[in-house]
C-alpha cells in the first residue's frame, strides 16, 4: 500500500504567535493520525517558482491515514489556532508503491 504525504510550504508568516499555537496543538494531532515529521524548518534550495521559505514534510503509512489525520478533530482545532495567520500550499500526496 503506498504512504501517504503531507507537504507544506508556507509562503509567508504573517503571525508568528498564532502559527506558535498551531504548532502546539498540531504536533499532537499527527502523531495521533499516524504521522512522521520527515523534515521540517531545514535548509531549502527553490527553483523556478519555489518559495525558500519554511518546509513540511509528514509520513503516513497510507494515503487514507494521511486524509483522515488532516479531517481528525484534532487537526482541525489546530487549523482555528492558526487562522489567518500564515499563506501556505498544503497538499496531500500519494507515495510511489
Amino acid at each position: 500500500m503506498p504512504k501517504g504525504y503531507w507537504v507544506s510550504v508556507y509562503r509567508s508568516i504573517n503571525d508568528p504567535e498564532k502559527l506558535a499555537a498551531y504548532n502546539k496543538l498540531a504536533g499532537p494531532a499527527v502523531r495521533a493520525g499516524g504521522g512522521r515529521v520527515l523534515a521540517r524548518d531545514g535548509l531549502v534550495v527553490a527553483h523556478d517558482a519555489g518559495i525558500a521559505e519554511r518546509t513540511i514534510l509528514i509520513e503516513f503509512d497510507s494515503f487514507e491515514q494521511a486524509v483522515a489525520a488532516r479531517e481528525s478533530e484534532a487537526y482541525q482545532e489546530a487549523l482555528v489556532a492558526l487562522d489567518d495567520a500564515v499563506e501556505r500550499d498544503f497538499r496531500i500526496i500519494e507515495g510511489l508503491d
